[in-house]
Order: C-alpha cells, then structure tokens, then sequence
C-alpha cells in the first residue's frame, strides 16, 4: 500500500460506515449507540482506482488519560501520528459540535494533510451542517453518504489532492509469477503416492486467534507479544468490541494475531452491540489457524471456558491454552499440577493439548506459548502417508479386533488420509453404520497416539465398500 489514511471524528458520525464502505466488507460493528469502536482497526481499502490502508479510530472525546475514554483517546492519536493523511468525519444532519472545533484544532497543531468530510450529507436539511463545516479552517468539506455509497468520486479526489499524485499512485511492481500455484498443484500430485508425506512449512505466515472470557488479559497478552499499547486494556471487563487483527514477526515467522471481544456465556448476552461483538469473535475463530484460549489462572475452568475451548474443537481448530495472570499465583507447582489434572480430565476430547502458564503482565511464559502454537500448527497441517497407515489398521485389528453385529463380523479394509487441517481420515469397511462409537473412540485414541497427533481436532469417516460383484448381478437379472 502507498499511503495510510486515519478516520478521525467524534463517537457516532459514521467513521465505521465509511471504514466498511472503502473496505468493501463489513469488518468493522456498526451500532447506532455512540462509541462502539474501541480500538484502532486496520484494513485495505480501495476507492476507484486509489489502493491505500486505512484505519478506523474511536471516536474522540475530551477525557481524562486514566479514562477509559482517555485510553481511547490515546489510541487515536497514535493511529493519527501513525497515518499519512486524516480524514476528518463530522456529521452534516446534526451539524458541528464544541468537540469537533477542538479536534480541528488538533489536527492542525499535527500539521499532516487533512480531508474534511460532511458524511450523512443525504439527509434532509443537512446543508446547514455542510456549510458550518467551512468554519473549521480545514478546506473544503467533501459531502458524502458513507451508508449510501454517495460522494465517493469526490472523496477520491479529495484524497489524491491533499495526498499528492505521486503518492496517491506509486509505479506497480512487476506481477508475481504463479510459482506458488504450480507448486501447490505438484504438491496435490505428489500427494497421491502413498509414501508421500509432505514437510511442514516454517516460513508460511500463521493465523492466530486470543479467545477467552472477558477479563482473561487477551488484549494485554497481544500487547506485551507486540511490545507496545498497540490494543486497548484495562481493569474494566469486556473494553474490546471487534475483533482487531495485528501483524509481527516470531523469529523470523510472520504471525498475524486476532484479539477478540470476551465471551459470556449466551444466556447473558442480551445487548445486539455483545451478540455482534460475539459474532465477529466467532469469524475470527473461523478465519484463524490456531487459536489460543486464555483462561484466568486464577479462576480457571469456568463452565464457560470449556465451553469456549469445545467450540474451537468443533470449528477443526488448532487449539492452545494459556493460564494467564501467573504472577498473581502464590504457589505455582501445585497450581500447575492440580490444572494439568483438569485438563486431562475436563477436555477429553482434546487429549494432549498443550497448555502454557503464562503473564500477560510481566511477560513471562510467551515464547513458550509462541513455540506452543507453532507445534500445534504443525500437527493440525500433519499428513501420514497411505502405506503407513495401512500397516497401522492391520495392526489395530490384530490387537482388538471390530466387534461382531447380529452374528457378522466387521471388516476394516482400507485407510487414507483426505485432509489436514484437521487431520481428517477415510475408513473403507462393511457396514460402517453399526460400527460402535467405542470402536470409533478406540480408533481415535490410537491415531493420536502412534502418529503423535496431541491436542487437534481428528476426524474419521467410515464409507461402505463396494461390493464388486453388485453390477454382474444386476445384468444377470
């Protein structure tokens, strides 16, 4: 991207419409009640013919700094110091505000290029509003309808004036070739040898999601990973709404890390602002690789955070967690040996997950929980060869055979790996539909075990042979 643009303004003039709008997706919560961007949130946005990041901002309020809206605050001018050019949002229908002359005159005093723009400007008897906008010294007010898609022509050309061409459109770097694809697709041919079994792949960016309560430290755990106030914390529960996506690097590995809005359990959640916050938590988790589910160490394993670590499970995720607020532990060993034991006997269905004692705090535990991730990852991307796993089900049968149903003896015939990511397996046997779940859980328990498999999602599908003297009967008849 050639330029980083901020959307600046006071709470509830449309600065998440508009951010949506230039992302062409609907990233950002959009609510009618004031203030409900919290964080700083990134994006890639396209106008016309314009490419640039953009960054949508809380809105600004005269607070105190030990504030929530202080914080909130801070993080903004950050995101302003941060970007190239400020857009400006003031709303046209309700007119200026004694906030938004103070925000003009903070945005002078920074002295970056600023566009001035009237969003809601369809409204009937907005045109007070546009022209009040004048008085604010910053140029011409752009009109715009950020909800509507109207005005975009002129915000383009707004950007590209106070930008300036040359930034505004930077030469193109020469295409990147397909290399990648055509290795994909020889990787999709290799995979049909039955000893093939591919490598993991250090250097493939990874996505992590933090999931959690509200109040587990998910926020503050990020910041201390980035090694700045980059998302917003603080004593008071349930501070982050969307979900925030930032980008560093983990010895030499790019890890783009998803902070997610706390989860309650769902008969508490009644306000629409928390069931969409919950919503955009859920897309995280889908869109991520890994996640990782903080629990407080102090009160762990609420009903809650097994529930949320089985919703993680059902998703195909690979799954970590970490025991925040370790230094407020008093003492560790037997702590650490009594959540051990939970694990094992609270989460069978995650045998082996790894689990880290960590502080988001004082940084302690982190690159365990970083090496923790890149383990799991590299398990949940696991593939075992056919030849392998073939030998495997002869021996499972030989050890305990597949029980006896109304007198006929089940036959496991044949074994491949379909997927990863989780590890999804294909069984070819008679009569898969009478196969007892004890059989299947026998199954599953000695794959992860002989494959080294701790900790993912496994998944195994049972399909009926065919019978190869069917169709000679049929033309007989």
């Amino acid at each position: 991207m050639s330029f980083t643009v901020a959307i600046v303004g006071r709470p509830n003039v449309g600065k998440s419409t508009l951010f949506n709008r230039l992302v062409g997706k609907k990233l950002a919560l959009v609510d009618d009640t004031p203030g409900v961007t919290r964080d700083r949130r990134p994006g890639e946005a396209r106008l016309i013919d314009l490419k640039f990041q953009i960054i949508d901002t809380a809105g600004l309020e005269e607070a105190a700094p030990e504030t929530l809206q202080g914080r909130m605050r801070a993080q903004t001018e950050a995101a302003i110091e941060e970007a190239d050019l400020s857009l400006f949002v003031v709303d046209a229908k309700m007119g200026l505000t004694p906030v938004d002359t103070a925000l003009a005159d903070m945005l002078r005093r920074k002295g970056k290029p600023v566009v001035l723009v009237a969003n809601k400007s369809e409204a009937r008897g907005s045109d007070g509003g546009f022209y009040d906008a004048f008085t604010l010294g910053l140029g011409e007010p752009t009109p715009i309808s950020a909800e509507h898609g109207q005005g975009m022509l002129d915000l383009r050309d707004a950007i590209v004036a106070a930008i300036g061409e040359e930034r505004a459109f930077p030469e193109e770097d020469e295409a990147v070739t397909d290399v990648d694809l055509r290795a994909e697709a020889a990787a999709e041919g290799l995979e049909k040898d039955d000893d093939y079994e591919p490598e993991y792949d250090e250097t493939k960016p990874l996505r992590v999601a933090i999931v959690g309560r509200p109040n587990a430290g998910k926020s503050t755990l990020i910041n201390r990973f980035l090694g700045e106030d980059r998302l917003l914390t603080g004593p008071e529960a349930g501070i982050t709404r969307d979900s925030i996506s930032v980008e560093w690097e983990w010895r030499g590995r790019t890890i783009k890390m998803f902070d997610t809005a706390g989860m309650r359990r769902k008969a508490r959640v009644q306000e629409k602002l928390e069931k969409l916050s919950v919503a955009d938590g859920l897309r995280a988790i889908r869109f991520a690789e890994t996640v990782v589910i903080v629990f407080d160490a102090t009160i762990p394993f609420e009903k809650q955070d097994l529930q949320i670590v089985d919703l993680v499970l059902r998703e195909g995720r690979a799954a970590v967690l970490a025991f925040n607020k370790w230094d407020l532990i008093e003492d560790p060993q037997a702590v650490l040996a009594d959540l051990r034991e939970k694990t094992d006997r609270l989460l069978p269905q995650a045998r082996g997950i790894r689990a880290v004692p960590i502080s988001g705090q004082t940084g302690r535990g982190l690159d365990k929980l970083m090496q923790s991730i890149i383990d799991t990852d590299r398990v949940w991307n696991r593939r075992i060869s056919t030849a392998r796993l073939n030998r495997w089900l002869d021996a499972q049968q030989v050890q305990h055979p597949p029980p006896a149903v109304s007198g006929r003896r089940l036959k496991l015939k044949y074994m491949t790996q379909v997927k990863a990511r989780p590890p999804g397996f294909m069984i070819s046997c008679t009569r898969p539909e009478a196969l007892p779940e004890s059989y299947v859980r026998y199954l599953t328990n000695g794959l992860r075990n002989d494959f080294d498999l701790p900790g993912v999602p496994i998944r195994i599908h049972f399909k009926a042979s065919e019978n190869p003297y069917a169709n000679k009967a049929k033309k007989k008849r």
